[in-house]
């Protein structure tokens, strides 16, 4: 059920268009975990986040049913261009169908196979980076992509306070939040970029690199 917060934030946020509202209807009916979709407003700021730093090479690591993909492609020129990864082939269907409607699948190629072993056949430099994948390979992820990414680029990550578990007393013991408490230190830690933290949803990082 929607949290009152929630609702306030989506009312008085830019609304989404017919092709991300089917998408969202069609995850809700199709998948057995739609609170996985971005939202209209993470995906609001997604599409801002683009626009405002002029992203024309893409990198999307986990896109589930599409959404953020399409979110994102609204927001690059039309010369903008999408890599996006995702494990589960059995969403493919939907995913290109969703693109289809929003008149930009001709922006966006889709890598279905495990993330790391797709990233280690892609080159960059890539403007913009979201994350949004196995929460165990995060750090893995960001070893594989921060040298792809251009200076001044960014890299953004979904689910990093992940329920709150990253900061509870005592932390969980499961690999889920392992991988966020360490993704979430190497960041912050990290010498070649600069990062906040956002309580959006379930956490967003927005990181900057130098």
């Amino acid at each position: 059920m929607e949290s009152p917060l929630n609702k306030y934030l989506r009312e008085h946020s830019t609304c989404p268009g017919p092709a991300l509202d089917w998408i969202e209807k069609q995850t809700n009916i199709h998948t057995n975990y739609p609170r996985m979709l971005s939202g209209s407003v993470q995906g609001e700021l997604l599409k801002l986040l683009v626009e405002i730093s002029g992203a024309r090479k893409i990198l999307e690591i986990g896109s589930f049913t599409g959404y953020s993909a399409v979110c994102m492609a609204l927001g690059m020129p039309s010369d903008g261009h999408i890599d996006a990864l995702e494990i589960n082939d059995e969403l493919e269907p939907l995913m290109r169908e969703g693109w289809e409607k929003a008149g930009v699948s001709d922006r966006i190629t889709l890598h279905i196979g495990d993330a790391k072993e797709t990233l280690a056949g892609l080159d960059g430099p890539y403007d913009f980076v979201f994350i949004d994948a196995n929460k165990r390979e995060y750090p893995d992820y960001f070893s594989a992509v921060v040298d792809k990414v251009r200076p001044g680029g960014l890299i953004v990550a979904d689910d990093v306070l992940w329920d709150g578990k990253v900061y509870a007393e005592p932390l969980p013991a499961d690999a889920q939040t392992a991988g966020l408490l360490k993704f979430n230190d190497m960041v912050a830690d990290y010498p070649g970029v600069e990062v906040v933290v956002l309580p959006l949803r379930d956490g967003i990082s927005i990181i900057r690199k130098k």
